[in-house]
């Protein structure tokens, strides 16, 4: 399995298993399913709203004795009502009780955006957000190296970070992520972002890499364009004797990014884990290059305050 390997030498496999959009009554045998079949890497966050059906999973597979806790990198997210640096210890521990842990392998920040403390929900005013002078993300991050700190976690880092929130971060003195979770897909390839955290020793995964054609309608534009019914795409998935989900796992690997696409079906699971085993050439590679639109299917507004307290986050 393709693995990367984080400063101090531990490491993450390349291929993931995401649990974004996975449903109550199907997130539990999905995991169960993944790891029996040979994921060793689950990404999960608290606004998942699904970390206690997985960790009923996770408690049953490693009670079993075959798969050992320790063999497997379990992500998860800090959410944005929980950015004051007194709240980010107790989410984190809400999460660990809910995925039955006692500690994470890898916890990242999940937005570069504040909440107020304890927001149910998503915000409704402009009041139900936190400035970035009232939540800087520098203060929140510290929050976040303290807890690696007593060991709750072994390594932290970002989610939907641009190079310049980056920039911020590295401006504070502190020290810098361990990884960046960003969109990257052949729409949105983010060359420069790749480039920045390569320079910085941050390794990147790729969420929505199949275009998160499955989540909700209200995410979505009237236009968008469907990622798996791209027509190179399935050019090249021919040529390989691959489905198009499979090209497009496999062109994330060849990006030296790791990669976390989400399914509950057991067949497409494997095939999604049998993706490493397909080696794009050079002209695939190159092919592939040209379909970058910078288009986006979770959108830098999605967090636009009436009042334009965060603006477009990932430019600004």
């Amino acid at each position: 399995m393709n693995k990367h390997d984080y400063r101090d030498g531990d490491s993450i496999d390349g291929i993931g298993l995401g649990t974004w959009k996975s449903d109550p009554g199907e997130v539990e045998r999905a995991v169960e399913v993944a790891l029996e079949a040979g994921y060793r890497h689950i990404d999960c966050a608290a606004i998942y709203r699904n970390e206690a059906e997985i960790g009923h999973a996770l408690a049953r597979v490693f009670a079993g004795g075959s798969i050992r806790r320790e063999d497997v990198h379990i992500t998860s997210k800090l959410w944005n009502n929980a950015h004051l640096p007194a709240d980010v210890e107790p989410a984190l521990k809400r999460t660990l009780a809910d995925l039955r842990l006692d500690y994470l392998d890898l916890y990242l920040m999940h937005w570069p955006v504040a909440f107020r403390s304890g927001l149910e929900g998503f915000p409704q005013q402009e009041s139900d957000f936190l400035s970035p002078e009232q939540a800087p993300i520098s203060a929140t991050w510290e929050a976040m190296l303290a807890a690696r700190d007593q060991g709750l976690v072994r390594h932290v880092g970002v989610s939907n970070f641009s190079i310049h929130k980056l920039q911020q971060l590295a401006a504070s003195g502190a020290e810098l992520p361990e990884m960046n979770q960003v969109e990257l897909h052949p729409y949105l390839q983010q060359d420069a972002l790749l480039q920045w955290c390569r320079e910085h020793d941050i390794l990147v995964t790729a969420y929505s890499p199949l275009g998160s054609s499955d989540r909700p309608d209200t995410m979505k534009a009237d236009d968008e364009p469907a990622l798996l019914d791209n027509a190179l795409i399935a050019e090249i998935a021919e040529k390989h004797a691959a489905t198009p989900a499979q090209i497009l796992i496999a062109w994330a690997l060849a990006r030296d990014t790791i990669v976390i696409p989400k399914s509950t079906h057991a067949g497409r699971l494997r095939q999604n884990l049998a993706s490493a085993d397909i080696v794009l050439d050079d002209a695939d590679m190159q092919r592939i290059a040209t379909l970058d639109q910078h288009y986006r299917y979770i959108g830098g507004n999605v967090f636009r305050t009436p009042g334009g307290m965060y603006g477009n986050i990932f430019e600004d």
